[in-house]
């Protein structure tokens, strides 16, 4: 199938990247963490352009265990929580070159930004079911790439280079939004719902509307800071307080859903658990606090939007 076929390829080149941190770690002679980042890196890669890769045994195809890809994921986890994944120095252009070349493209820079978010659009919706929303993103990650080479008059190399440079300061974080969304999926399952519609029952009024839905937003929201991913929250949030307190009090579940969704967005601007969301862009922007930089600006904007979140629900859904 083209769609399972693309999205292997995209894997195998996130692989590949994570190949290339582990080589460039490997000759650094004077990297201060050695062993323990080539691991990292290397078992990270292995997954990503391995683990779907099945291996001719006889008329059989074998495929690595799914058991074992998680026994990786906790060695990755014990090298991340013991602080030995880290970096060294990187080759970056000097201030001067950085001014000249920013006179020198201007605004066409925001070229291959506007084109990743477009051509991402388009094709996801012309060919939804044959690619699907990965591909269409990953194609348009190839095209602005492209662009932006030709933009700059930069070198692969180059490229590579700072794709490395991005990869190894988010760190081992980068990796969280696959992880959360797992254990999101986890919690579903195991009937993290069930336990707290339990405990919501003895605190809010049976049928009161109003309380039902301030839970849902604000829950919502604070699963969402601990999970750090909206999706994972959604399936646990919506199970456990959604259902019960909202949709069957009357509710547009297609209304309730989106907005609810739409809340947990707001606890996603104020945990450094979203890597993809605040911890990517001060790395990219080199903000000095790493952890908590734009989360002390994005932290007023998301009480106001849940407050609106609230009444929206409140008002459209009922």
């Amino acid at each position: 199938m083209l769609k399972n076929s693309l999205t292997e390829i995209l894997y195998i080149l996130c692989g590949l990247i994570c190949f290339f941190s582990m080589y460039t770690t490997w000759k650094d002679k004077k990297h201060p963490s050695k062993a323990p980042t080539i691991l990292f890196w290397g078992i990270l890669g292995f997954i990503f352009t391995f683990s779907r890769i099945g291996v001719l045994w006889g008329n059989d195809k074998i495929f690595i265990k799914d058991i074992v890809i998680g026994y990786l994921v906790l060695v990755m986890a014990v090298l991340s929580a013991s602080k030995r994944v880290k970096y060294n120095t990187f080759q970056e252009s000097t201030a001067d070159f950085k001014e000249k070349m920013a006179n020198t493209i201007k605004n066409k820079i925001f070229i291959p930004a506007l084109a990743l978010a477009i051509i991402a659009f388009v094709t996801a919706q012309l060919w939804t079911q044959q690619l699907g929303s990965l591909v269409a993103l990953g194609i348009s990650a190839v095209v602005a790439s492209i662009l932006s080479l030709v933009i700059t008059k930069g070198k692969g190399s180059e490229m590579i280079e700072d794709g490395r440079r991005l990869l190894e300061l988010v760190g081992p974080v980068s990796i969280l939004p696959q992880l959360l969304a797992a254990l999101g999926s986890v919690f579903a399952v195991a009937g993290v719902g069930d336990v707290i519609a339990g405990a919501i029952k003895t605190v809010i009024p049976e049928g009161n509307i109003f309380l039902g839905v301030v839970t849902y937003c604000v829950g919502m929201a604070l699963f969402t800071v601990i999970m750090g991913n909206g999706f994972a929250a959604f399936a646990v949030i919506t199970a456990g307080i959604g259902v019960p307190f909202v949709f069957m009090q009357g509710a547009n579940p297609a209304i309730a859903s989106v907005l609810a969704l739409t809340a947990g967005y707001c606890g996603t601007l104020v945990t450094p658990m979203a890597a993809n969301f605040n911890i990517v862009p001060t790395a990219i922007l080199e903000i000095e606090d790493r952890k908590y930089g734009l989360i002390k600006y994005q932290a007023p904007v998301a009480a106001i939007m849940l407050m609106i979140h609230i009444i929206l629900m409140y008002v459209w859904a009922f």
